[in-house]
């Protein structure tokens, strides 16, 4: 049983997963709220949450959602005596996708995730599907230039409409990460450390 913790962005939620089945799962869009919300819906699944493993999403996504997520992984592996892993949001989104699109796989089109990233900025890396990884490194940019970068067919992400919009062209896939994508990711793209993955700079600098 694998316990899978995604709060990288303004969803949060939980699944508990076993034998590639989702046998419990909560998510909701909570905004800034994942340090209430988290633990409350651990404690809500089967067993309170209790697993042979953890999983949890490391980002790039929200600096505090991603740091509510990998403390709980890491308190409750130690907790529980087990294992923690970590997995990208991007990855996980990519993941899912491909899984419930034969079109897209069929065709071997690349895709790009584009997740918002705060202050103006956008998270934007391709995917591709076959073999499955990235096709091109995590970078975080203004909409205009990622809108000008995003030259795949299909755009997934929080920023995938506004991204579409300025280029006039493709489709957007909105969905909000959820745990329950964690079924969908291959192997290689779960057993990250676990350590956040903000995907730029803190927004705050230490003094020189």
């Amino acid at each position: 049983m694998i316990l899978v913790i995604e709060t990288a962005t303004a969803a949060c939620s939980v699944a508990l997963i076993e034998n590639h089945a989702v046998i419990a799962s909560f998510h909701e869009l909570v905004g800034r709220g994942h340090a209430e919300r988290l633990i409350p819906m651990i404690a809500s699944l089967p067993g309170g949450g209790r697993a042979d493993s953890i999983l949890v999403g490391c980002g790039p996504g929200s600096f505090t959602g991603i740091r509510v997520g990998v403390a709980a992984a890491k308190g409750l592996a130690l907790a529980w005596d087990i294992q923690a892993c970590g997995y990208t949001t991007h990855a996980l989104l990519a993941g899912h996708y491909f899984a419930h699109s034969i079109d897209a796989v069929n065709k071997n089109d690349d895709i790009m995730v584009a997740t918002e990233a705060g202050h103006g900025q956008v998270f934007v890396q391709s995917y591709a599907s076959n073999p499955f990884g990235p096709a091109s490194p995590l970078t975080s940019l203004p909409p205009e230039d990622a809108a000008s970068l995003c030259q795949t067919p299909v755009i997934l992400g929080s920023a995938a409409l506004a991204l579409v919009a300025l280029r006039g062209w493709g489709s957007a896939v909105t969905s909000a990460p959820d745990a329950r994508y964690a079924v969908a990711l291959p192997n290689g793209y779960a057993d990250l450390p676990v350590m956040p993955m903000y995907g730029r700079d803190a927004d705050a600098k230490r003094p020189l």
